[in-house]
């Protein structure tokens, strides 16, 4: 066989192991055709020197906000998929939101498949945002999601007042996923206890933008992550809770986990590396603290970090998301709608942060690959599972994507080798590749970046040329099939249920 590419002299790392020296990957028609010793070149064949780096899979970020008419100043599919392949990230899977008016799927897919198609860098997937599930969507729709148009997750809100559901709404729409085997993602916030506060904060004149980290504590997400645990226990459904920033809900989940229940964790860089203050004003810049609004907001101690980092490295987290949600800053239509007539309300401000490509480095520079084991936060096949293979097994892309393996995509990312000054120390907005103004991540130090990326067996990042080599033609459209249960089992009888109670009142399928 001739190959049409072979990376060669490199550490392959897997989501159990790292392969030593010697191993090549040969690749043909995109697809990882065999990992072995001196395989053989033929005349065609384009080889790839890794120089002793580490060779991770193509990252997989499965929470990604690209085009969404919330969000007019933020990234579109072309400037969101080029940051994405410049950071390591070859798969990237957004969201198709529907609004509360709208009763039927199908003309919300085709709508956003129209703004991807043809504009996307990197392979690209969907998530449904559900408001209204209406009877229809749930019996007559998501069927036809699942099985012809092969989008099998969907996201549901507890907060926000255009998009949350009630609590029936949830266990109709988890009921419905149950049974076919769609990923329902959870973000979990209690909506009245933060409409009370900042009621509260607004007629006490509290408004600056570091208010907003006031306004949404952690026991509002406390209390609804045990509560969306509740409700999928008692009808039997996985679920995953994402972005994640509490120590306390992050206990409702290992808690979950012991009991072998099916819950699943998300957590985001910023959670990790940033915290409240960096939603203060600056004397040069009073409202500049707006750049770090999310919700959940950055949390205010250095103590919150480091429970999310345990998180990390103990297996409570099942994939590491970077939640990229932006908005321009200096624009009138982004952040600064938190600007009312010269007044900061930080509740006008939009949500979100840029950081899909940031997202591989930052994690990947507090491994094994760039630290002493002593000192670094999580192994190397740890990181493959959370930036990779995990999320690529929870939203069907198992067989397919995460994984370095024959058979699978040739999706790759290849690393500056450690002994190298090429790598830059720390992030910048100059250096990426979004179509947003800043990065919340201005300054943080970092000891890698990725060297190449490498989709479907296509070099579509060269970091040493400075350069996305990729066509913003060649992502394609993936289809997903169903997404697989990570942490436990699902149809565990809830505690002090009888064994056959659930059946009394479950819907027949």
């Amino acid at each position: 066989m001739e190959f049409d590419m072979i990376i060669h002299n490199g550490l392959i790392v897997s989501d159990t192991t790292v392969l030593p020296l010697g191993n090549e990957i040969g690749v043909k028609n995109g697809k990882i055709s065999c990992i072995g010793m001196s395989l053989p070149s033929g005349p065609k064949t384009e080889r790839v020197d890794a120089e002793g780096a580490y060779i991770t899979p193509g990252g997989v970020d499965a929470h990604v906000h690209l085009a969404q008419t919330n969000a007019p100043t933020g990234d579109t599919w072309e400037t969101g998929s080029r940051s994405a392949i410049a950071g390591g990230t070859t798969t990237i899977l957004a969201f198709a939101s529907q609004k509360r008016t709208d009763t039927s799927l199908i003309p919300v897919l085709d709508d956003y498949y129209q703004k991807a198609r043809g504009q996307s860098y990197a392979d690209y997937g969907f998530h449904f945002i559900l408001t209204n599930p209406t009877r229809d969507i749930l019996q007559k729709e998501f069927p036809i999601m699942a099985n012809e148009k092969g989008v099998t997750s969907v996201k549901l809100y507890m907060t926000y007042e255009p998009m949350k559901l009630t609590d029936r709404d949830l266990l109709d729409i988890m009921i419905s996923c149950r049974a076919l085997g769609l990923t329902t993602m959870i973000h979990a916030e209690n909506s009245d206890m933060i409409a009370l506060i900042i009621e509260g904060l607004e007629r006490n004149g509290n408004t600056d933008p570091f208010y907003h980290a006031i306004a949404r504590p952690r026991i509002a997400e406390d209390e609804a992550s045990y509560r969306a645990i509740s409700l999928a226990e008692l009808v039997g459904a996985p679920i995953l809770i994402v972005h994640m920033s509490s120590k306390v809900a992050v206990e409702h989940v290992r808690h979950a986990q012991a009991r072998l229940l099916p819950i699943h964790a998300e957590t985001c860089p910023h959670y990790l590396f940033l915290l409240s203050e960096n939603l203060k004003s600056k004397p040069s810049d009073h409202f500049c603290g707006a750049m770090h609004v999310c919700s959940p907001p950055l949390r205010h101690r250095v103590e919150d970090l480091e429970d999310l980092w345990q998180g990390i490295a103990n297996g409570t987290f099942t994939v590491f998301s970077s939640d990229h949600a932006p908005s321009k800053y200096d624009h009138p239509g982004g952040k600064k709608l938190g600007l009312v007539n010269g007044i900061p309300m930080f509740s006008k401000i939009p949500n979100g942060l840029p950081g899909v490509e940031t997202r591989l480095a930052l994690l990947f520079s507090e491994s094994e690959a760039c630290l002493p084991p002593a000192e670094a936060r999580l192994s190397l096949p740890r990181f493959v599972q959370l930036t990779s293979t995990n999320p690529a097994k929870m939203y069907g892309l198992g067989g397919c994507k995460g994984s370095i393996l024959p058979g699978y995509d040739a999706d790759f990312v290849i690393w500056y080798p450690t002994s190298s000054d090429q790598a830059p120390t720390e992030i910048t907005q100059k250096m990426l590749h979004h179509g947003v103004d800043y990065t919340p991540f201005e300054g943080v130090k970092i000891r890698n970046w990725p060297r190449y990326t490498i989709l479907r067996g296509k070099v579509v990042w060269n970091r040493d040329s400075g350069k996305v080599l990729g066509e913003m033609t060649y992502g394609q459209y993936l289809k997903r099939g169903k997404g697989e249960v990570l942490v436990g089992k699902s149809s565990l009888t809830p505690r002090g249920m009888l064994d056959n109670e659930r059946d009394m009142w479950m819907p027949k399928r």
